[in-house]
């Protein structure tokens, strides 16, 4: 399947999955008499604009390179990531709130005892969420994509908020009106942790944060296995969006001439760029490992 037929197919279940799941929590809560279902509804509802926005993100990111964006779009995913991670804060910032007016006002006490129904629908979302976040987390790895990743984990702080759900309808119906507000607020917690998390990753992404040393020594160690290379002066990556930019030095002998050297960078690039299908490009300058005699003179 080609990455673009997999992008839509990705976006097509979390978009329809979650408009399903967003009229039966509804439905449900609101039948049922449980806040903390219809409370979850609108987490899911925050979910669609989340997919969309990794569908957008993704598809203008693989944007060819033009004259204005010489380097390309990749780094338009990054702020679609930015926008979920957002959305996430307002939905858990807003959920919490209310779960915590709930309790101080004491206004749960006048909140009907829950139905079976929400309880059901509590159960089947978590089923539902759990697939979608396994599904959209496979893609995104396939896809190498922040966005669908964010997405993903979206899902999984869906299934998370369910659970709690669960809990408050369940224990709202055993006579403990109480925790029906605070499973909002338990959801609340879940979502704003995943929120920062997904805000922190991608903020580092902005400021040209290099790669990690496992990443940086596979690079180097495909570098050095070109015959030719005799040593690596200098290793620089950083992270642009989804994709990596490197910089390297590396040392050839000084007495080949300049053709042979430069074949030996250009091997070393290609097989950078072959083994690694995140890293957008390479860089490689050439140092001479030593001087023949005629550049010694020339010194």
């Amino acid at each position: 399947m080609s990455d673009k037929s997999l992008i839509e197919r990705v976006s097509a279940v979390g978009i329809m999955g979650n408009v399903i799941l967003v009229a039966f929590k509804l439905f449900a809560g609101l039948v049922g008499h449980s806040g903390a279902l219809i409370s979850d509804a609108v987490h899911s509802l925050s979910d669609v604009l989340a997919t969309f926005l990794a569908y957008i993100g993704v598809t203008v990111s693989g944007t060819p390179a033009d004259k204005s964006h010489p380097y390309g779009h990749d780094q338009l995913e990054t702020y679609a990531t930015i926008i979920i991670g957002v959305i996430l804060l307002f939905a858990g910032g807003g959920i919490g709130w209310l779960g915590m007016k709930l309790i101080i006002t004491g206004e749960y006490r006048q909140i009907p005892e829950p139905h079976l129904v929400a309880l059901i629908a509590a159960i089947v979302s978590i089923g539902s969420k759990e697939a979608m976040f396994h599904y959209t987390r496979y893609c995104a790895r396939k896809l190498n994509s922040s966005a669908f990743m964010a997405d993903a984990w979206h899902h999984r702080s869906d299934a998370l908020s369910s659970v709690g759900a669960l809990v408050g309808v369940g224990l709202a119906r055993l006579g403990l009106p109480i925790m029906e507000p605070i499973a909002s607020v338990v959801i609340s917690v879940f979502i704003l942790k995943v929120s920062f998390d997904i805000l922190w990753g991608v903020g580092r992404q902005l400021v040209d944060v290099a790669c990690d040393d496992e990443f940086e020594s596979c690079i180097a160690e495909c570098i050095l296995a070109i015959p030719g290379v005799d040593r690596l002066d200098l290793l620089r990556t950083r992270k642009f969006g989804s994709r990596v930019f490197i910089e390297a030095e590396i040392s050839v002998d000084g007495a080949k001439s300049l053709y042979i050297a430069h074949r030996i960078a250009h091997e070393a690039h290609n097989a950078v760029e072959k083994k690694f299908p995140t890293v957008k490009h390479i860089m490689i300058h050439v140092n001479p490992t030593q001087l023949n005699d005629k550049d010694a003179q020339l010194e």
